[in-house]
């Protein structure tokens, strides 16, 4: 949908797509929550594990890497969701 400008304004079409920032963010902040849920499933497996661990110390990285990983991407979209209707809304005014 495009607007048309106001006298002395630029022509620009509408988007709710968020900022290459804050999709950067998101991204970033995804990489991050799976690097520190791996940490924190290669730590609690540590901590019970005696003797030969290292399928389950895998399993243990990998497993919070994908879960944290997973729910930051879910908390990410709806952030940028957010942005992008807050843009619209902004862009109405």
């Amino acid at each position: 949908m495009d607007v048309p400008p106001e006298p002395g304004l630029p022509f620009r079409p509408l988007s709710a797509l968020p900022s290459r920032g804050a999709r950067l963010a998101a991204y970033a902040a995804v990489i991050l929550g799976g690097l520190a849920g791996g940490l924190i499933g290669y730590a609690l497996v540590d901590v019970q594990c005696s003797g030969s661990c290292e399928t389950p110390l895998g399993l243990g990285l990998f497993v919070g890497a994908v879960v944290t990983a997973g729910g930051t991407s879910i908390v990410a979209v709806l952030v940028l969701r957010a942005l992008g209707e807050w843009r619209e809304l902004q862009d109405r005014q």
